[in-house]
């Protein structure tokens, strides 16, 4: 019990080091990509289309091998056995290492050989807008990241169950910031990739690959240092250790819900390829920019919540799960509800203004009408994280995969259907509704067996604050509409022009924020203050 209490406070400070470090790590990311658009273009010559499909395997492949095991089944092995082995889980954690190594390292080398039929896999190329040759090179380079991004998940586990937290969340940051790097070399250097023909030995591909490759690499060896400080030392040991039969179950339908979600993507990815260049570059980077709210606010409030949710679980606390769930969604519909209808309304100003330097602003149009047809599904994302959330906190991994399962079950079809009825240079507008309606499918889906599972969810104060929410963002939205109407009408060159873009942008999202804001606060929506004071803490650190 002193122990626990004695971890309490670094587990406060850490969290507040994560906040910051996660915030970081977005920024830094966002503006690796931002960078790449920049230098190379959203649609020229396929090539980021090529990067971004083979730069997306390594991380399916890892996921599918190891990524929702880990959090599912390894970390809460790995505190138990820190727990309850006489040795503090050493032993444990070396068989852990030896075998999760192994099978990376095997898998690695078997992708990499395998790299043009999982090419074949994720490209339609009958349209001929698509280089197969190039996604296969690049994949060549970056499929080694496969092994490097399963050591960062192995060691940063075994720190966090050593209370060490800052490097797993910082290590990322590197890696972005080696990618920035990179790109910015890219750029310096003289001629361009050749993309007919597709030489793996042409050193502008040589450089955005390995360099790629070698921010994950970077992001996996700085963990070493802390984990030898730790008191740890890994050592090569092989066996089996009958706990990890125990989560057997568990653990299937967590690798079925991967399964399921790569059905969608390579459905995705496959449709965007065989439309227009660029679509599955915008379809990408309109995604990057929908969830970065939630990846800032949602994922900061299920951080506060979830550790809240897993106790009242563990002792059987009912009504206190389902209040915690409440509060989640109300927060979550006052917090992300506005900043979906502004993006809907801004998105063309959006795009514009983060494109248009460099080889991007050719593309706007198609960025900007993409973030507009897919905002609208932000809101329903966060409340299914939330849900899922619940479903975990009591052990129940299968009923995220049945919800994950409807939401594929609408995409695919959407998708497939917008690859026949829009022209090539829109397809893109359909996949991202397709992730939006799928995912506003989903919430509905997960209510019913919320409901079928606890009975009533206190469902009427939860409506009652989303239709107050509602009037709230519609009229933050209308304020942000006059504004770029008034832009469109007045200002030369209107929202093609950065001037116009950019004032469109912070008028329309600062005053349709107040606005909207303003608006609750006439409704006497009660959870608009807790929300307010989560978004200044997040400012003030």
């Amino acid at each position: 019990m002193d122990q626990r209490r004695d971890e309490e406070p670094s587990l406060a400070r850490a969290s507040g080091s994560m906040a910051v470090a996660t915030l970081v790590s977005r920024i830094t990311g966002f503006l690796s990509k931002l960078l790449l658009a920049a230098v190379i273009g959203l649609s020229a010559g396929a090539i980021n289309d090529s990067y971004t499909v083979a730069n997306t395997v390594p991380n399916i492949i890892y996921e599918l091998l190891l990524g929702g095991v880990l959090t599912s089944v390894v970390v809460p092995l790995l505190v138990r056995a820190r727990h309850e082995d006489a040795d503090g889980g050493d032993e444990y954690t070396h068989r852990l290492l030896t075998v999760s190594f192994t099978m990376l390292f095997g898998m690695t080398v078997l992708a990499v050989a395998a790299a043009p039929l999982l090419t074949r896999l994720f490209v339609d190329s009958a349209s001929g807008n698509a280089n197969p040759e190039l996604v296969t090179a690049f994949a060549y380079l970056l499929l080694p990241e496969i092994l490097f991004y399963g050591m960062f998940a192995m060691v940063g586990a075994i720190l966090n169950t050593r209370n060490v937290f800052a490097a797993p969340a910082w290590a990322p940051v590197l890696n972005n910031l080696t990618l920035l790097v990179t790109i910015a070399a890219y750029f310096v250097l003289p001629g361009e990739i050749s993309t007919n023909p597709v030489h793996i030995t042409d050193f502008k591909l040589l450089l955005l690959g390995a360099g790629t490759t070698l921010g994950i690499v970077i992001q996996a060896l700085v963990l070493i240092p802390p984990l030898l400080r730790s008191g740890y030392r890994p050592r090569w040991h092989w066996g089996w250790d009958r706990r990890l039969g125990e989560f057997g179950s568990l653990a299937l339908w967590v690798v079925a819900y991967v399964v399921v979600s790569q059905i969608g993507y390579i459905t995705i990815t496959r449709v965007a390829t065989f439309a227009a260049p660029g679509s599955i570059t915008i379809y990408t980077y309109s995604w990057l920019l929908v969830q970065m709210p939630y990846g800032v606010l949602g994922v900061s409030l299920l951080t506060a919540i979830m550790p809240r949710m897993s106790k009242a679980a563990a002792t059987g606390n009912i009504p206190a799960l389902l209040d915690d769930l409440s509060l989640g969604s109300r927060m979550s519909a006052v917090m992300l509800a506005p900043i979906s209808a502004l993006m809907t309304v801004l998105g063309p100003a959006l795009a514009v203004a983060i494109t248009v330097f460099g080889k991007g602003g050719s593309d706007a149009t198609r960025l900007g009408l993409a973030i507009t047809t897919s905002s609208f599904g932000l809101l329903p994302y966060a409340l299914i994280m939330l849900q899922m959330r619940v479903f975990y906190a009591m052990k129940d991994s299968r009923t995220p995969t049945v919800i994950n399962a409807v939401m594929i079950a609408l995409k695919v079809p959407v998708a497939l259907l917008a690859a026949q009825l829009l022209p090539p240079n829109q397809v893109v507008f359909g996949l991202t509704f397709s992730d939006a309606i799928s995912f506003t499918v989903g919430t509905l889906a997960g209510e019913l067996l919320l409901r079928r599972r606890f009975g009533k969810l206190g469902s009427r104060r939860v409506l009652r604050t989303y239709v107050k929410v509602a009037v709230a963002a519609v009229w933050g939205a209308a304020v942000a509409l006059a504004i770029e109407l008034g832009v469109r009408s007045y200002l030369p060159g209107g929202l093609h022009g950065a001037f116009g873009a950019f004032t469109s942008l912070l008028l329309g999202g600062i005053l349709g924020l107040l606005a909207a804001f303003g608006m609750m606060a006439l409704l006497r929506v009660h959870e608009l203050r807790p929300a307010l004071d989560k978004i200044g803490s997040l400012v003030r650190r």
